[in-house]
């Protein structure tokens, strides 16, 4: 519980949005490779260390104006001490994982209002010999910096969502088990936009190999080390997007009558195939279920020497379902309509995919949504986009 308090504190996170290397242990504050001058006037990084005050549940003003360091005394340009941090030299264990060789004391007039100005305070007194010396060091790194909560999803913090402030709108997608079933063009965007969200779990589904051509419709640039492997589609976007979340599962096959019950616990699914008939058993599955799922398709025929199409997105919630059966959806193999050469094209499954997780954002609460709309379509040569549910 006080890990969280501290990731969510508005002082701490200001720190680590503007790229200060902020980590957590136990009770306390750390922000390193803080750049300062040593007594041979060498450049060293050093690391400050500060408890944390809690009261009520929530972080609170610093309750003391001296702060720990790790490294040696800094200095200043002539490589004496900086006598106006003076306050403690000796090494000392404050928690585990946390040895500190002395501790500052600069106090302002009525203390620091938070962690950002006594971090910030003291590394200005810290580095600007170091600056003086060079001027492109900075405590502001910028670094990877990895997930602090055990119970995280994602491997490293999610600094884009704390900076813009909608951490609290991310929730809404937490714990949801999602599954993609066709990892195609479609289906990998599709996995590249949902893997970088809190869900609990992304079940991938599809028993084709990733080959060359494949290469040239889904997100990224494999090498030819990797075409040459000739592995499975799950294998090779889970490789790739396992680096960023952590419950991302591979199921090497084909969805059909006998394994329809893999998909019995997923609270969503994306549905990225253009087999008909097995499409029509998994929607009749999904809705006896109760689950809500997004069909994806693109449409692209060459005209004389250029190429006209559509994306649809159609949606399918306990709320609306019929018009899946309306003749919205095409039930007809890929192979079987007039587009037979099956184009397809990146950035087309780029933006199928980027409509279907915009509605599912929706559905979640994520996105505000005023049309409610069920089904919509872009088409390439006018440049609209239709809510067909008008």
């Amino acid at each position: 519980m006080l890990l969280k308090q501290i990731n969510h504190s508005t002082d701490i996170k200001k720190l680590r949005n503007q790229g200060y290397e902020v980590k957590i242990i136990g009770n306390y504050l750390l922000v390193q490779s803080i750049p300062y001058l040593n007594a041979r006037k060498e450049v060293a990084m050093g690391t400050l260390v500060t408890n944390v005050s809690i009261a009520n549940n929530r972080v609170t003003k610093p309750n003391t104006h001296v702060i720990h360091f790790v490294g040696e005394f800094p200095c200043n340009i002539d490589g004496t001490i900086i006598s106006q941090l003076q306050h403690q030299s000796n090494t000392m264990n404050l928690a585990e994982g946390i040895l500190v060789n002395h501790s500052f004391s600069n106090k302002p007039a009525n203390g620091y209002s938070d962690y950002y100005e006594k971090i910030t305070q003291y590394i200005k007194i810290i580095s600007a010999p170091a600056r003086h010396y060079d001027s492109k060091v900075t405590a502001q790194t910028y670094k990877v910096i990895e997930s602090s909560e055990q119970d995280s999803v994602l491997n490293y913090s999610d600094t884009n969502s704390s900076k813009a402030e909608i951490d609290n709108i991310n929730q809404k997608l937490s714990g949801l088990k999602i599954g993609i079933i066709g990892l195609g063009g479609t289906g990998s965007y599709i996995l590249d936009s949902v893997s970088k969200t809190l869900v609990g779990e992304i079940h991938l589904f599809d028993g084709d190999k990733f080959l060359q051509h494949n290469a040239f419709r889904a997100p990224g640039a494999p090498s030819l080390e990797e075409l040459d492997e000739s592995i499975s589609k799950v294998e090779y976007f889970s490789r790739i997007y396992s680096k960023m979340h952590k419950h991302i599962i591979p199921h090497e096959l084909f969805i059909n009558e006998s394994n329809l019950g893999l998909l019995n616990t997923l609270s969503f699914v994306f549905i990225c195939i253009d087999k008909g008939e097995i499409k029509k058993i998994i929607f009749e599955r999904l809705e006896n279920l109760g689950i809500p799922f997004v069909d994806v398709g693109i449409g692209v025929q060459k005209v004389e020497d250029s190429l006209i199409g559509m994306v649809r997105t159609t949606t399918s919630t306990k709320e609306k379902r019929n018009h899946i059966w309306e003749g919205r959806v095409s039930f007809a193999d890929a192979e079987d309509e007039d587009y037979s050469s099956n184009i397809q094209i990146a950035e087309l499954n780029a933006l199928n995919a980027a409509f279907a997780v915009i509605k599912w954002k929706k559905l979640f609460g994520f996105y505000n949504d005023l049309q409610n709309e069920h089904d919509g379509c872009y088409s390439i040569n006018v440049n609209t986009v239709t809510n067909n549910d008008c």
